[in-house]
């Protein structure tokens, strides 16, 4: 017998019992869709993870006055009460570290923003004019604020687009005044959307203003708490880390086994231990779920062996007339992999309908992975020769004299 009529009776033998066919293929499918959709539900929170840390900026790190103490009590990060950053240190870093491009410094204040009849109570973030460009945040309307700004403490503001819709809805809000802490700021931009942070917190309900201004005007001290700093590659990151580190231990005079009194945060560190955090959840929904597809192989086999019983005077027939051994084989071996890619094809259609499904029923952020349709088809595949392999060997190997007595 030809290939091709090998494969035409495997199919015949399939068709004659569709309802247990279809059974048969149902834990292949709910296998396959189970690993395609848990596998784009790990890698569409990663994704969303990513956006968020990629929205911070890229290449960059966070410098915080004061720092944490896990083994004892010391100030905070940034704590109020620790003017251990000067504005004067990060015009050193900026002259003395060659991997570091850009730094703003950023001075944080809570203020009521008042136009007319309407306020907002609002995060107002006093920074350089480059804090643009180390957060990669564009300007939608209007311009940032200038160098010439933030030298003459100039009372211009630029505010996020939570901030423009609730105090000037269906108005642009560029050259409007602004009261904040009942001093008048101009408008000067509004910035694009951008979003929520790791942490979940609205990033476009901020003003910003020439940190000077916010020095000066409102919280009438010069500290620093916080200073955002962009390293010229990814790669350098942690090179501009180690020498940021250095450069303040020593202009903050701290003598050898003295702890640091500033803390220096890489958001690559951050970035990478979400996606080690993320891809393992992945592997182990994707874990999970493919233990049904061991169960549907189970099935598989069951099946097949009782195919393989209630075919017994089929197979001494063909075999007494002529049929090879490895044509026996050949046939139950086919109808195991039809069966089992079969439900594979099916389960990938229902698993990327989930996929796209959960998001608009539950929020949930999925990405439909190529990787996992192209494993699940070659696992099915697998499946069906594993577990098609030792019914399909039985039934080669059966004594067609005996096969032909059996009832």
């Amino acid at each position: 017998m030809n290939a091709l009529s090998i494969i035409r009776i495997a199919f015949r033998a399939l068709l004659r019992n569709k309802t247990r066919a279809s059974l048969t293929m149902l834990g292949i499918i709910i296998g396959v869709s189970a690993v395609i959709a848990m596998v784009g539900i790990g890698q569409g929170a990663q994704a969303s993870v990513q956006a968020q840390i990629e929205s911070m900026g890229t290449n960059l790190l966070f410098i915080s006055a004061g720092a944490q103490n896990v083994g004892g009590v010391r100030s905070g990060t940034g704590d109020s009460g620790t003017n251990t950053l000067t504005v004067e240190d990060l015009d050193a870093i900026k002259r003395e570290v060659p991997s570091v491009a850009l730094v703003s410094p950023t001075i944080n204040a809570r203020s009521q923003l008042v136009v007319g009849n309407q306020n907002w109570n609002t995060s107002v973030q006093g920074v350089s004019e480059q804090f643009t460009d180390i957060r990669k945040w564009n300007v939608q309307s209007g311009s940032f604020f200038t160098d010439a700004d933030v030298r003459t403490a100039a009372r211009v503001i630029v505010i996020g687009q939570t901030i423009a819709d609730n105090l000037f809805p269906g108005a642009d809000p560029v050259g409007q005044t602004i009261r904040v802490a009942n001093l008048p700021f101009r408008v000067v931009g509004v910035m694009a959307r951008k979003g929520q942070d790791p942490q979940g917190r609205d990033q476009d309900d901020t003003a910003f203003a020439p940190y000077t201004s916010v020095q000066k005007k409102i919280l009438g001290s010069t500290r620093v708490q916080v200073a955002y700093v962009s390293a010229v590659s990814q790669d350098a990151t942690y090179t501009a880390q180690s020498q940021i580190t250095e450069l303040l231990r020593q202009r903050h005079k701290l003598g050898n086994g003295a702890p640091d009194d500033f803390s220096v945060r890489n958001m690559t560190d951050i970035a990478e231990a979400a996606n080690e955090t993320n891809s393992i959840m992945t592997i182990l929904l994707g874990s999970i779920a493919g233990v049904s597809l061991l169960v549907g192989g189970i099935g598989i086999m069951n099946i097949m062996l009782v195919s393989v019983t209630e075919r017994t005077r089929e197979i001494g027939i063909r075999m007494a007339i002529g049929a090879r051994s490895s044509a026996v084989r050949t046939q139950f071996l086919i109808e195991s992999i039809v069966l089992s890619l079969t439900g594979g094809l099916i389960g990938i259609l229902l698993g990327v309908a989930v996929s796209l499904i959960i998001p608009k029923l539950l929020g949930w952020p999925t990405l439909v992975s190529t990787a996992a349709i192209i494993g699940s088809v070659l696992f099915s595949a697998a499946v069906g020769i594993f577990f098609g392999y030792y019914p399909a060997r039985k039934a080669a190997g059966l004594d067609p004299i005996e096969a032909l007595r059996y009832e």
